[in-house]
Order: C-alpha cells, then structure tokens, then sequence
C-alpha cells in the first residue's frame, strides 16, 4: 500500500494532481493535502474528489500514479 497527497497548487492545465508519498514530483508540505494509504491510485483519485467535490480536474500524476493520469 502506498501513501498518497494531493498537490493543492493547481498546474498550469488546470489539473490538481495526486502523488505517491515517494514521487520525485511530490510538491511541499505545505502544497500537499494527505488523502490516506490506498492500494491503487485510482480510490486515492477518488479519495480526493470527494475531498473537493468542486476542483472538477483532479487526476493522478504522470509518472507516479501513471494508470490515473487522465491529461
């Protein structure tokens, strides 16, 4: 099971993205929100739009929750 955040910066697309606890891309403490342990990026994606119902494009980072990256 891995750790995994949510960057609460926005990316210049528009994206919120979520990060494993071990990704090279894993913003700041104080640019990160903890969203729990989860076997699969996809229930930590999910984890985090039920977070903020309102941030429509949250997705999983590019290189460490790849299944996930949607943009």
């Amino acid at each position: 099971m891995a750790e995994y955040y949510l960057n609460t910066n926005r990316q210049a697309n528009g994206d919120y993205e979520v990060h494993t606890s071990t990704c090279l891309w894993l913003p700041s403490a104080a640019n990160r929100e903890y969203l729990g342990a989860h076997i699969y990026c996809s229930t930590a994606v999910t984890a985090a739009k039920a977070k903020h119902p309102t941030w429509h494009r949250i997705n999983g980072c590019r290189y460490c929750c790849a299944p996930c990256h949607t943009s």
